[in-house]
Protein backbone atom coordinates (compact mmCIF):
# COMPACT_ATOMS: atom_id res chain seq x y z
CA UNK A 1 0.00 0.00 0.00
CA UNK A 2 1.35 3.41 -0.99
CA UNK A 3 0.96 5.40 2.22
CA UNK A 4 1.74 8.68 0.49
CA UNK A 5 -1.11 8.13 -1.98
CA UNK A 6 -3.43 7.17 0.87
CA UNK A 7 -2.54 10.37 2.72
CA UNK A 8 -3.23 12.47 -0.38
CA UNK A 9 -6.65 10.88 -0.75
CA UNK A 10 -7.39 11.46 2.93
CA UNK A 11 -6.53 15.14 2.57
CA UNK A 12 -8.73 15.45 -0.51
CA UNK A 13 -11.73 13.91 1.23
CA UNK A 14 -11.24 16.00 4.34
CA UNK A 15 -11.33 19.18 2.27
CA UNK A 16 -14.46 18.09 0.37
CA UNK A 17 -17.90 18.70 1.90
CA UNK A 18 -19.27 15.44 0.56
CA UNK A 19 -17.92 12.31 -1.09
CA UNK A 20 -19.24 11.42 -4.50
CA UNK A 21 -20.48 8.07 -3.52
CA UNK A 22 -26.94 -4.48 -6.37
CA UNK A 23 -24.92 -6.65 -8.23
CA UNK A 24 -26.00 -10.09 -9.21
CA UNK A 25 -22.89 -12.02 -8.18
CA UNK A 26 -23.64 -12.02 -4.47
CA UNK A 27 -20.99 -14.65 -3.79
CA UNK A 28 -18.35 -11.97 -4.38
CA UNK A 29 -19.63 -9.76 -1.59
CA UNK A 30 -19.46 -9.82 2.17
CA UNK A 31 -20.89 -7.59 4.87
CA UNK A 32 -20.42 -7.64 8.63
CA UNK A 33 -23.15 -8.91 10.92
CA UNK A 34 -24.11 -7.46 14.28
CA UNK A 35 -21.41 -8.13 16.85
CA UNK A 36 -17.64 -8.45 16.49
CA UNK A 37 -15.74 -9.91 13.56
CA UNK A 38 -12.13 -9.94 12.51
CA UNK A 39 -11.01 -9.25 8.95
CA UNK A 40 -7.85 -8.55 7.01
CA UNK A 41 -7.68 -6.03 4.19
CA UNK A 42 -5.88 -7.76 1.32
CA UNK A 43 -3.60 -5.88 -1.11
CA UNK A 44 -5.51 -5.29 -4.33
CA UNK A 45 -4.59 -7.30 -7.39
CA UNK A 46 -5.70 -4.37 -9.55
CA UNK A 47 -4.06 -1.48 -7.71
CA UNK A 48 -0.92 -2.34 -5.77
CA UNK A 49 -0.75 1.09 -4.15
CA UNK A 50 -4.31 1.28 -2.81
CA UNK A 51 -6.66 -1.54 -1.78
CA UNK A 52 -9.71 0.75 -1.71
CA UNK A 53 -11.80 1.24 -4.84
CA UNK A 54 -14.01 4.33 -5.06
CA UNK A 55 -17.02 3.39 -7.19
CA UNK A 56 -19.84 5.75 -8.13
CA UNK A 57 -23.50 4.77 -8.43
CA UNK A 58 -26.87 6.29 -9.19
CA UNK A 59 -29.65 5.35 -6.78
CA UNK A 60 -33.43 5.67 -7.14
CA UNK A 61 -33.41 6.55 -10.85
CA UNK A 62 -34.85 3.11 -11.59
CA UNK A 63 -35.67 0.15 -9.39
CA UNK A 64 -32.04 -0.89 -9.89
CA UNK A 65 -28.77 0.62 -8.78
CA UNK A 66 -26.89 1.85 -11.85
CA UNK A 67 -23.13 2.12 -11.89
CA UNK A 68 -22.01 5.40 -13.41
CA UNK A 69 -19.99 5.44 -16.65
CA UNK A 70 -17.62 7.92 -15.01
CA UNK A 71 -16.00 4.87 -13.40
CA UNK A 72 -14.62 4.14 -16.88
CA UNK A 73 -13.98 7.82 -17.66
CA UNK A 74 -16.97 7.81 -20.01
CA UNK A 75 -19.83 10.27 -20.41
CA UNK A 76 -22.76 9.94 -18.02
CA UNK A 77 -26.07 11.48 -19.22
CA UNK A 78 -27.34 11.83 -15.66
CA UNK A 79 -24.23 13.79 -14.68
CA UNK A 80 -24.65 15.92 -17.81
CA UNK A 81 -28.26 16.67 -16.91
CA UNK A 82 -27.27 17.63 -13.36
CA UNK A 83 -24.72 19.98 -14.85
CA UNK A 84 -27.44 21.61 -16.94
CA UNK A 85 -29.60 22.07 -13.85
CA UNK A 86 -26.75 23.85 -12.08
CA UNK A 87 -26.60 26.41 -14.90
CA UNK A 88 -29.95 27.79 -13.74
CA UNK A 89 -30.57 30.11 -10.80
CA UNK A 90 -33.26 27.96 -9.22
CA UNK A 91 -32.51 26.34 -5.87
CA UNK A 92 -34.89 23.44 -6.57
CA UNK A 93 -32.89 22.62 -9.66
CA UNK A 94 -29.72 22.68 -7.58
CA UNK A 95 -31.30 20.34 -5.05
CA UNK A 96 -32.31 17.97 -7.81
CA UNK A 97 -28.83 18.17 -9.30
CA UNK A 98 -27.35 17.14 -5.97
CA UNK A 99 -29.73 14.19 -5.81
CA UNK A 100 -28.70 13.15 -9.31
CA UNK A 101 -24.98 13.28 -8.53
CA UNK A 102 -23.48 9.78 -8.43
CA UNK A 103 -22.80 8.59 -4.89
CA UNK A 104 -19.49 7.10 -3.83
CA UNK A 105 -19.26 3.64 -2.30
CA UNK A 106 -16.00 2.01 -1.31
CA UNK A 107 -14.98 -1.58 -1.96
CA UNK A 108 -12.09 -3.40 -0.32
CA UNK A 109 -10.86 -6.98 -0.78
CA UNK A 110 -11.02 -8.75 2.57
CA UNK A 111 -10.39 -12.09 4.20
CA UNK A 112 -12.75 -12.88 7.05
CA UNK A 113 -10.89 -14.59 9.86
CA UNK A 114 -12.28 -18.03 10.49
CA UNK A 115 -13.62 -18.11 6.93
CA UNK A 116 -10.35 -18.09 5.01
CA UNK A 117 -11.52 -21.03 2.92
CA UNK A 118 -14.14 -18.74 1.36
CA UNK A 119 -11.35 -16.72 -0.25
CA UNK A 120 -11.25 -12.99 -0.85
CA UNK A 121 -14.56 -11.12 -0.68
CA UNK A 122 -15.51 -7.54 -1.51
CA UNK A 123 -16.69 -5.49 1.43
CA UNK A 124 -18.71 -2.41 0.51
CA UNK A 125 -18.93 0.55 2.86
CA UNK A 126 -19.43 4.30 2.94
CA UNK A 127 -17.35 7.42 3.39
CA UNK A 128 -17.28 7.37 7.20
CA UNK A 129 -15.64 3.94 7.46
CA UNK A 130 -13.41 4.84 4.51
CA UNK A 131 -12.15 7.92 6.32
CA UNK A 132 -11.44 5.79 9.38
CA UNK A 133 -9.28 3.48 7.27
CA UNK A 134 -7.44 6.37 5.63
CA UNK A 135 -6.75 7.95 9.01
CA UNK A 136 -5.52 4.57 10.20
CA UNK A 137 -3.08 4.34 7.30
CA UNK A 138 -1.96 7.90 8.00
CA UNK A 139 -1.11 6.93 11.60
CA UNK A 140 2.66 6.35 11.71
CA UNK A 141 2.20 3.96 14.64
CA UNK A 142 0.04 1.70 12.45
CA UNK A 143 1.39 2.07 8.93
CA UNK A 144 0.56 -0.41 6.18
CA UNK A 145 -2.00 -2.68 7.79
CA UNK A 146 -2.37 -4.59 4.51
CA UNK A 147 1.24 -5.83 4.43
CA UNK A 148 1.15 -9.59 3.87
CA UNK A 149 3.93 -10.21 6.41
CA UNK A 150 3.64 -7.45 9.01
CA UNK A 151 0.13 -6.13 8.59
CA UNK A 152 -2.69 -6.08 11.11
CA UNK A 153 -6.08 -7.66 11.32
CA UNK A 154 -9.01 -5.31 11.86
CA UNK A 155 -11.71 -5.86 14.46
CA UNK A 156 -15.15 -4.75 13.30
CA UNK A 157 -17.86 -3.90 15.79
CA UNK A 158 -21.33 -3.64 14.28
CA UNK A 159 -24.44 -2.40 16.03
CA UNK A 160 -28.01 -2.52 14.75
CA UNK A 161 -30.88 -0.06 14.33
CA UNK A 162 -31.82 -0.28 17.98
CA UNK A 163 -28.51 1.39 18.78
CA UNK A 164 -28.08 3.67 15.78
CA UNK A 165 -31.63 4.98 15.89
CA UNK A 166 -31.81 4.60 12.11
CA UNK A 167 -32.84 1.82 9.74
CA UNK A 168 -29.20 0.86 9.24
CA UNK A 169 -26.38 -0.93 10.99
CA UNK A 170 -23.21 0.96 11.90
CA UNK A 171 -19.72 -0.54 11.86
CA UNK A 172 -16.63 0.78 13.60
CA UNK A 173 -13.07 -0.43 13.04
CA UNK A 174 -10.16 -1.09 15.38
CA UNK A 175 -6.73 -2.43 14.34
CA UNK A 176 -5.20 -5.26 16.30
CA UNK A 177 -2.10 -4.25 18.26
CA UNK A 178 -0.19 -7.33 17.15
CA UNK A 179 1.29 -7.59 13.67
CA UNK A 180 0.46 -10.86 11.92
CA UNK A 181 0.92 -12.36 8.44
CA UNK A 182 -1.94 -12.55 6.00
CA UNK A 183 -1.61 -16.33 6.21
CA UNK A 184 1.03 -18.75 7.44
CA UNK A 185 1.04 -20.71 4.17
CA UNK A 186 2.64 -19.06 1.14
CA UNK A 187 0.28 -20.88 -1.23
CA UNK A 188 -2.73 -19.35 0.53
CA UNK A 189 -1.18 -15.88 0.42
CA UNK A 190 -0.62 -16.24 -3.32
CA UNK A 191 -4.18 -17.46 -3.76
CA UNK A 192 -5.58 -14.47 -1.88
CA UNK A 193 -3.50 -12.06 -3.95
CA UNK A 194 -4.43 -13.59 -7.29
CA UNK A 195 -8.04 -14.70 -6.89
CA UNK A 196 -9.88 -11.39 -6.69
CA UNK A 197 -12.63 -9.67 -8.63
CA UNK A 198 -12.71 -5.99 -9.50
CA UNK A 199 -15.75 -4.17 -8.14
CA UNK A 200 -16.68 -2.34 -11.35
CA UNK A 201 -16.66 -5.63 -13.26
CA UNK A 202 -19.35 -7.17 -11.06
CA UNK A 203 -22.08 -4.66 -11.88
CA UNK A 204 -23.97 -4.37 -15.15
CA UNK A 205 -22.60 -1.59 -17.34
CA UNK A 206 -25.45 0.36 -18.92
CA UNK A 207 -25.04 2.16 -22.22
CA UNK A 208 -25.31 5.93 -22.51
CA UNK A 209 -28.70 5.61 -24.22
CA UNK A 210 -30.02 3.16 -21.61
CA UNK A 211 -29.13 5.54 -18.81
CA UNK A 212 -30.60 8.51 -20.65
CA UNK A 213 -33.84 6.61 -21.19
CA UNK A 214 -33.97 5.65 -17.50
CA UNK A 215 -33.52 9.30 -16.54
CA UNK A 216 -36.19 10.45 -18.97
CA UNK A 217 -38.65 7.89 -17.60
CA UNK A 218 -37.90 9.02 -14.05
CA UNK A 219 -38.33 12.69 -14.94
CA UNK A 220 -41.54 12.17 -16.93
CA UNK A 221 -43.37 9.24 -15.31
CA UNK A 222 -46.69 10.46 -16.75
CA UNK A 223 -45.50 10.84 -20.32
CA UNK A 224 -49.00 10.74 -21.79
CA UNK A 225 -50.65 12.95 -19.19
CA UNK A 226 -49.66 16.60 -19.27
CA UNK A 227 -52.83 17.80 -17.60
CA UNK A 228 -51.37 17.78 -14.09
CA UNK A 229 -47.95 19.13 -15.00
CA UNK A 230 -47.24 22.58 -13.59
CA UNK A 231 -43.63 23.25 -14.52
CA UNK A 232 -41.91 26.44 -13.42
CA UNK A 233 -40.25 28.75 -15.95
CA UNK A 234 -36.52 29.09 -15.31
CA UNK A 235 -34.29 31.48 -17.26
CA UNK A 236 -35.60 30.30 -20.64
CA UNK A 237 -33.31 27.32 -20.20
CA UNK A 238 -35.00 24.54 -18.31
CA UNK A 239 -38.54 23.87 -17.19
CA UNK A 240 -38.34 22.13 -13.86
CA UNK A 241 -40.55 20.95 -11.04
CA UNK A 242 -40.81 17.91 -8.84
CA UNK A 243 -39.58 14.51 -10.15
CA UNK A 244 -43.19 13.52 -10.87
CA UNK A 245 -43.50 16.37 -13.39
CA UNK A 246 -41.88 17.05 -16.74
CA UNK A 247 -38.39 18.46 -17.15
CA UNK A 248 -37.62 19.83 -20.59
CA UNK A 249 -35.98 22.67 -22.45
CA UNK A 250 -37.90 25.90 -22.83
CA UNK A 251 -39.05 26.52 -26.42
CA UNK A 252 -41.62 29.23 -27.12
CA UNK A 253 -41.45 29.22 -30.92
CA UNK A 254 -41.20 25.65 -32.14
CA UNK A 255 -43.33 22.84 -30.81
CA UNK A 256 -41.29 19.67 -30.26
CA UNK A 257 -42.03 16.49 -28.40
CA UNK A 258 -40.58 15.69 -24.98
CA UNK A 259 -38.03 13.26 -26.35
CA UNK A 260 -36.63 15.89 -28.69
CA UNK A 261 -36.48 18.45 -25.87
CA UNK A 262 -34.75 15.93 -23.64
CA UNK A 263 -32.24 14.99 -26.36
CA UNK A 264 -31.28 18.62 -26.82
CA UNK A 265 -29.94 18.71 -23.26
CA UNK A 266 -27.14 16.37 -24.22
CA UNK A 267 -26.04 17.77 -27.57
CA UNK A 268 -26.53 14.43 -29.31
CA UNK A 269 -25.69 16.02 -32.65
CA UNK A 270 -22.22 17.06 -31.51
CA UNK A 271 -19.44 15.41 -33.45
CA UNK A 272 -17.59 14.48 -30.27
CA UNK A 273 -20.45 12.39 -28.89
CA UNK A 274 -19.25 8.77 -28.39
CA UNK A 275 -22.69 7.47 -29.24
Amino acid sequence: MNLSEIKNRLNALQSSPSGKTGGTLKSHFWKPTIGKQSIRIVPSKFNKSNPFSEVYFHYDITNKVMISPINWNEKDPIVEFASQLRKTNDKENWRLAKKLDPKMRIFAPVIVRGEEAEGVKLWQFGKEVYMDFLNLADNEDIGDFTDVATGRDITLTTVGPEVTGTAYNKTSIMPRTKETPLHTEASMVNSFLENQVQAIDVFKKYTYDEMKQALQTWLTPEEDDDSNAEPAKLDNTIIASTPSKAYALKDTTVKVNKAEKFDSLFGDDDDDSPF
